[in-house]
C-alpha cells in the first residue's frame, strides 16, 4: 500500500538529509519525495511516498517524530485528499503531426509551453493516471525527455486537527502565529 505522508519541518541546513536517511535506514524505499516553502516562514513541507503496510506507516510516523527539526507528521493515506503530479514532457512533433499533438494535449487539458521546430514540451497536472493516460497517448509521436515532480498532497477541507505521536488529536493554529510541537 502507497502511503502519503506530509512532513513540516524546520527549513534549516541538513533537514532533507536526516528525514531521507531515516527511510534508508529503515530499509524503505521513497517512491515520491517533494519539498517546499509554506505559508510559514522557517517550515518547509515535504510529501513523501513510501510503499509500506499499516503497521510500517506507523512506525515511520513515529520515527519522524523522532527527529529534532520534525515540526509536524500527517499520514494522509486513509484521508479524503488532493493528490497532484506536475510533469513536463518534451514529445518529437514535426509539421505533419503538431495538430494532432496538440489536439491529444487539449484533450488531457494539459498545455504546451514551448514549441521548437522539431518537438513541443508539454505541462500537464493531475492525478498520476491521467499523467500516466497522456504519456501513454503520447508515446507514440515520440517522448523525447521527461520529468514529474512526484506527488504533492493536501487533506481536503479545512483541516483543524492533527495527530501528534501519542495518537492524541491537537488543534492545528490558522493564523500566522502558528504552535508547533516538537
Amino acid at each position: 500500500m502507497r502511503h502519503t505522508f506530509v512532513v513540516h519541518v524546520e527549513d534549516k541546513l541538513g533537514v532533507l538529509n536526516r528525514v531521507a536517511s531515516l527511510f534508508r535506514r529503515r530499509a524503505f524505499n521513497i517512491e515520491s519525495l517533494t519539498v517546499g516553502h509554506t505559508e510559514t516562514d522557517g517550515v518547509s513541507r515535504m510529501t513523501i511516498v513510501v510503499d509500506t503496510d499499516a503497521n510500517g506507516g506507523r512506525r515511520l510516523e513515529a520515527n519522524l517524530y523522532k527527529l529534532v527539526n520534525v515540526l509536524r507528521v500527517t499520514d494522509l493515506t486513509g484521508e479524503a485528499a488532493v493528490i497532484r503530479d506536475l510533469t513536463l514532457i518534451r514529445v518529437a512533433a514535426t509539421h505533419e503531426t503538431r495538430t494532432q499533438v496538440m489536439q491529444l494535449v487539449d484533450t488531457f487539458r494539459a498545455r504546451v509551453v514551448d514549441v521548437a521546430p522539431d518537438s513541443l514540451i508539454i505541462e500537464a497536472t493531475g492525478t498520476e493516471d491521467k499523467v500516466d493516460g497522456l504519456l501513454g497517448v503520447l508515446r507514440p509521436y515520440g517522448v523525447l525527455e521527461m520529468v514529474r515532480t512526484g506527488r504533492v498532497a493536501m487533506s481536503r477541507g479545512q483541516r483543524s486537527v492533527a495527530t501528534e505521536p501519542t495518537g492524541e488529536s491537537v488543534p492545528i493554529e490558522t493564523d500566522d502565529n502558528v504552535s508547533h510541537s516538537v
